[in-house]
């Protein structure tokens, strides 16, 4: 998956990481490299989700920061709109705890079981979502973290020596397989592999 913008980045020619920072100033370096080596095939990582970074780099360095600064006050714009229409669809409830009526479709016997629960429907269901929420928390931070490792993985280390190996140990989850498999990768990969994949192997909270 590609997305047009990141708050931080990290770039990438081959295995080396050339640039890694703010947005403008990971772009700056990546334009000048560029103009050294017009030949170089660079990959921007968001430095959080490891999500491909497209950035348009034609032009002078004015021109790339314009078009950066651009597709930020757009993402804002678009956060902004999106916290405003939020703010409108919401009806009756309690906004000031930030309680938003919306639909929830059930069945009869869902119903019925709810109205005997202490509190009402509203208050069991938020007293079950936020239970589900802890039980499921570690699991969730876990799958998240195997995601972005996959991701980074599948994009620069491919080819690397033990690379399906260790994709196995990261979703065993065996920590200290993988950290053997991917050892005598390239600094620079092998740093942020393991920098991704830490939450993949921390215990369920």
């Amino acid at each position: 998956m590609y997305t047009q913008i990141a708050e931080r980045c990290m770039a990438f020619e081959g295995s080396r990481c050339i640039a890694r920072g703010k947005m403008r100033e990971v772009a700056v370096a990546v334009k000048a490299h560029i103009d050294s080596s017009p030949d170089a095939s660079i990959l921007l990582f968001d430095e959080d989700t490891a999500h491909i970074v497209e950035v348009d780099f034609r032009g002078d360095a004015s021109d790339v920061l314009a078009r950066i600064d651009g597709m930020l006050a757009s993402a804002a714009a678009a956060r902004d709109g999106a916290e405003k229409g939020e703010k409108e669809r919401r009806g009756p409830g309690r906004p000031k705890l930030g309680v938003v009526s919306r639909e929830v479709t059930l069945l009869p016997r869902h119903w019925e079981w709810l109205s005997t629960q202490p509190g009402g429907a509203s208050v069991t269901l938020r007293k079950l979502v936020e239970a589900a929420r802890k039980a499921n928390s570690g699991k969730d931070r876990i799958r998240s973290a195997q995601e972005i490792t996959y991701r980074f993985m599948n994009a620069v280390g491919g080819d690397f020596p033990g690379y399906e190996e260790a994709l196995r140990a990261l979703y065993a989850p065996d920590a200290a397989r993988f950290a053997s498999l991917v050892a005598e990768w390239p600094e620079d990969v092998r740093e942020h592999v393991l920098r991704f994949a830490r939450s993949a192997f921390a215990e369920e909270e």
